[in-house]
């Protein structure tokens, strides 16, 4: 037997790596893959670690907020670093909407991490930040933002959160988490299990806090771990979404509850059957409002809005059978309408609902991504978009001006991005499909599919981010297409309940024509197709080459190969249940129905696969399942584990490193020019 025809297997720490595990296995050669890596497509490589250089220096706005009066506007903007390196600061600014010519002001820039936005009626800002002396976060408040030193009001040690003025504003809310030193969430690090076993639940309790003495109270039950809360209009009660810990689990079975802010006596106000976010409390203390709907992630929301009576009781839906995904609203100072912000096909809008007609009026739509703060008069948002990186727009809703700039330099180097919409199934679904940059309409081109995560979440325009940031394959000559399969947000509720008991299936198939669709309607070779996706996009990128042979290169990032053992090894599980109807203990069919491990041998597609060492959402023996299952049948493939890292990746250097290895692998495996 030559040496060309052995198999040959990899496995080392590489320093310059940052210790990073790599796993290859490629009957074709036994020429050490990392070292493949280092020395060719030099130009190429040094193209995109320009690229990923200029897309570190864009300002990142990641909170706005706009003053009750709406003469003021707060941001949190992200500083990149000077000299181009990974560290980066975040401060807190304002701005004085009466003048336009006045400046912004600097309102804090101590720390790395800033968070919370909230002001109170008169004018006083808080917020939740740490410095670079003290890493800890603490609650600070702003007495007149902008004029002098913010105060450090609390001592406290955990992790802080999502602050709420009364009122009155002799009180701030917060959620405090005891004992932990950790980001908490279920897409950061999990924390290792080493010896007995057993379930470490940290709570995150809603507590009170004197902005005068910085003394917290905890007022919500033991036993609870509260996700968001909302004060009741004359200050003596909070609503308040939570579940018995573990917090990141449970989330999906989280219940309404309010709570007397003076005696923590607690009552139950309902009982969902469904997931809940935004919880509002009507201006005139009669009603209790949410967004409900089938959420695969806390923090990614969509549904419909609901309300029901404050002390409890019949719950209405506010905007049945709409065809759209509401994503935030509030409510209006009268209390007879809601602003609400929506996912409508791919694209954003910004519209008032009228409860007592139903009717709704849309204000704004558009093909960006928005962070939004306001009311019916005036708000304030973070808009970005495919050729638009992120920036503050403020002012009377529906007529925002653009009042920062830190980004007016930065010019797209990816190429144009259009929306497409194709029929499957007796659904209408859309995607974006983004062109090559240059393009030549005379030239066929190659296409990458990039599946987004959730399910239920969609691709909406953006400037990308760093981390996987794919509009980036645009410059070396792809297109681009992005579905919104059913499952997604977007098109109703309905819709995002379209995979329901049938995970994979009818959203593949979505997804196939759409490739069909635009083969047809663009110039893209059909030999010279790829699929790749993180998480959700991750499980279908493992699910799409075992149920077709037309991807000619895939990448799986943090996926999913077998639902029933995936059940057991997730520390999620909750979210499994609306989805396939059952626990894998009492219908182990339906699990197995989706799994990609059950029909691994149709897979002939080459298939790169990373994941976090320690995700807890999408752990590392997925990956490694269907990474021996591929190589044990000599399909293509190779296999990297990050260390320390969770199913969201912080450390800049990874980050680099996968997305170099992802435009690696596509290029070898379907180069953007081949000979014909």
């Amino acid at each position: 037997m030559s040496p060309s025809c052995l198999p040959y297997r990899y496995h080392t720490t590489i320093p310059s790596r940052k210790q990073a595990l790599y796993y290859h296995y490629d009957v074709r050669t036994i020429v050490p893959f990392f070292l493949l890596f280092c020395i060719t497509d030099a130009p190429v490589r040094a193209q995109v670690d320009q690229a990923l250089k200029e897309l570190a220096g864009v300002h990142q706005f990641r909170e706005v907020a706009m003053a009750e009066d709406g003469e003021m506007v707060a941001w949190i903007e992200t500083i990149p670093a000077k000299d181009g390196g990974d560290a980066s600061r975040a401060i807190v600014v304002v701005k004085d909407l009466r003048d336009a010519n006045s400046a912004a002001r600097m309102v804090f820039d101590g720390g790395d991490s800033a968070q919370g936005l909230a002001w109170s009626h008169d004018g006083k800002l808080a917020f939740i930040a740490n410095t670079d002396a003290e890493k800890q976060l603490q609650l600070y408040v702003a007495e007149k933002p902008g004029r002098g030193k913010p105060r450090k009001v609390t001592n406290l040690e955990g992790y802080l959160a999502e602050p709420h003025w009364s009122p009155d504003g002799q009180s701030l809310s917060i959620l405090w988490t005891e004992g932990i030193t950790h980001i908490p969430g279920p897409t950061e690090a999990t924390v290792p299990d080493i010896g007995v076993v057993a379930s470490a639940i940290h709570l995150q309790r809603l507590a009170l806090v004197n902005p005068a003495t910085g003394t917290p109270r905890v007022i919500s039950p033991g036993g609870m771990h509260v996700y968001e809360c909302d004060w009741s209009p004359d200050g003596k009660e909070l609503a308040y979404l939570a579940a018995p810990g573990p917090g990141d689990d449970n989330w999906y079975i989280a219940e309404l509850y309010a709570v007397d802010a003076r005696s923590g006596a607690a009552r139950h106000i309902l009982k969902p059957s469904m997931q809940v976010a935004n919880v509002r409390w009507s201006p005139d203390g009669k009603t209790i409002a949410f967004i409900g709907g089938l959420m695969s992630d806390e923090g990614s929301t969509g549904g419909d809005i609901y309300a029901l009576p404050a002390g409890g009781g019949a719950v209405q839906d506010l905007t049945p059978k709409r065809k759209t995904s509401p994503n935030w609203f509030r409510w209006t100072p009268s209390s007879k309408q809601i602003l609400m912000t929506e996912d409508v096909s791919g694209k954003m809008a910004v519209a008032t609902l009228d409860l007592a007609s139903g009717s709704v009026e849309t204000i704004w739509k558009g093909e960006n991504s928005l962070v939004f703060s306001g009311d019916g008069n005036t708000s304030a948002m973070i808009r970005s978009s495919w050729d638009q990186a992120p920036e503050v727009w403020a002012g009377r809703t529906g007529g925002w001006q653009q009042i920062t700039h830190a980004n007016d330099d930065r010019k797209a180097v990816w190429g144009a991005g259009r929306s497409v919409e194709w029929n499957n199934d007796g659904l209408s679904v859309q995607g974006w499909l983004m062109f090559p940059q240059p393009y030549d309409p005379a030239q066929r081109y190659p296409m990458i599919v990039l599946v987004h995560g959730g399910p239920a979440a969609d691709t909406r325009p953006s400037w990308p981010r760093p981390g996987l940031p794919v509009q980036l394959f645009s410059a070396q000559g792809y297109f681009l297409f992005f579905p919104n399969p059913r499952g997604s947000y977007g098109q109703g509720e309905d819709y995002t309940r379209g995979n329901v008991r049938d995970f994979g299936h009818g959203d593949l198939s979505d997804i196939l024509t759409g490739v069909d669709h635009v083969v047809k309607n663009y110039p893209v070779d059909d030999q010279r197709v790829g699929i790749a996706g993180w998480s959700y996009g991750g499980y279908m990128t493992m699910w799409a080459v075992t149920q077709t042979n037309r991807f000619r290169a895939a990448f799986a990032g943090a996926g999913i190969a077998n639902l029933q053992s995936y059940y057991g090894q997730n520390s999620i599980d909750q979210w499994m249940l609306p989805y396939f109807g059952a626990s894998v203990y009492d219908d182990p069919a339906v699990y197995a129905r989706s799994s990609p491990i059950t029909y691994i041998k149709n897979v002939k597609t080459p298939t790169l696969i990373a994941v976090g060492e320690r995700d807890g959402e999408c752990p590392v023996p997925q990956s490694y399942e269907f990474w021996h299952a591929l190589n044990t049948l000599g399909v293509r493939t190779e296999f990297i584990i990050y260390p320390g890292e969770g199913h969201s990746f912080h450390d800049p250097e990874h980050r680099r490193d996968l997305f170099q290895r992802v435009v690696k692998w596509f290029q070898d495996n379907m180069p953007a020019s081949e000979l014909k």
